[in-house]
């Protein structure tokens, strides 16, 4: 009987510890993150940011890709939800369809951070801050350097207007909705430049090669002065389909691109890419700082920006070694 008694006891301190392993770091907060995918370098960048700045802080995580579909970033909301988890944080895939999970989430107690992405929501109590770039800027700046700085700024003789084509972020996603909407706001009216295509290319390498090879061989498409891509995946991407069409991109078209990844530098070193408009994917150690605030009970600004950049080809050497992602 001793010995039985003994046993037990000894199973119960064991099955005691391996709780108290399981429990180990029980205090520190668990963030639920959804990613949009890996479509991009800008996207695996934004990964590895927040992945590290999590673990760094001490913090437990739970992470999930939605390889681009919405219907799977909702299942993880809602498996975070079920969880309780302490913050959840995503990145949108698209801006609208979230009003129903995200009162879930509200309903259960769970503050929800956004991340790179807006969403579209009747009620903005719905989250607590948006970290990120200002996407309509981005597409500002874009479109204030064809004016101002390019070789085709205005007021140079040629016939006819500048003609651009564009290729577009992911439909319905507040990058592609914000940096067209910024690029043609500084456009205005000007009959100078004019959009004559303008078709998604879904962020990635391999549909803004297929899009541009379409630019290309439609009608016109022998006459196309510029480029503007929303990312710079997409860009070089294009950047190979204007080579193989018997063009030299960043001189017979004008190739501007946004996110300013190695990639981008590598391509503008090449002299095939002429300018990219920063946005920063770092966002890893400004989202510790706001679930930190969240968790202490700190009020946050509804909106955290962060400081970007232009880079043309010019600079691209003297600045890539510095480049983080």
């Amino acid at each position: 009987m001793k010995r039985v008694f003994v046993l037990g006891v000894a199973v119960a301190l064991l099955a005691l510890a391996a709780g108290c392993a399981r429990d180990a770091g029980g205090d520190a907060p668990v963030v639920g993150f959804s990613q949009v995918g890996a479509e991009s370098e800008w996207r695996t960048a934004n990964t590895r940011s927040v992945r590290s700045a999590i673990e760094e802080a001490g913090f437990r995580l739970r992470f999930s890709d939605a390889q681009q579909k919405q219907e799977n970033q909702i299942k993880a909301l809602r498996s975070f939800i079920a969880q309780r988890v302490d913050v959840i944080a995503f990145s949108p895939v698209v801006e609208s369809g979230w009003e129903t999970v995200l009162r879930e989430a509200k309903a259960a107690g769970i503050p929800v951070i956004l991340t790179d992405r807006s969403v579209d929501v009747s009620d903005e109590s719905l989250y607590v801050t948006l970290i990120g770039s200002d996407f309509v800027e981005e597409g500002r700046k874009a479109a204030r350097w064809l004016l101002e700085e390019s070789p085709l700024r205005r007021g140079e003789d040629r016939e006819g207007p500048v003609r651009i084509v564009e290729l577009q972020g992911t439909v319905g996603s507040a990058p592609a909705i914000d940096r067209g909407k910024g690029f043609r706001e500084v456009l205005g009216d000007d009959q100078d430049y004019r959009i004559v295509r303008t078709q998604s290319g879904d962020f990635t390498r391999a549909r803004g090669k297929e899009v541009m090879e379409a630019f290309l061989k439609s009608e016109g498409g022998d006459n196309i002065d510029v480029l503007f891509a929303h990312n710079d995946d997409m860009a070089i991407g294009a950047i190979q389909a204007i080579e193989e069409s018997g063009l030299r991109p960043g001189e017979d078209i004008l190739v501007i691109s946004i996110d300013a990844v190695r990639g981008a530098f590598e391509a503008m070193m090449a002299g095939k890419l002429n300018v990219t408009v920063e946005c920063n994917p770092l966002l890893g150690p400004q989202l510790v700082d706001a679930i930190r605030a969240v968790q202490e009970g700190r009020e946050l600004p509804r909106r955290i920006v962060v400081e970007e950049s232009v880079f043309t080809r010019e600079q691209a050497a003297e600045v890539f070694p510095s480049r983080q992602y």
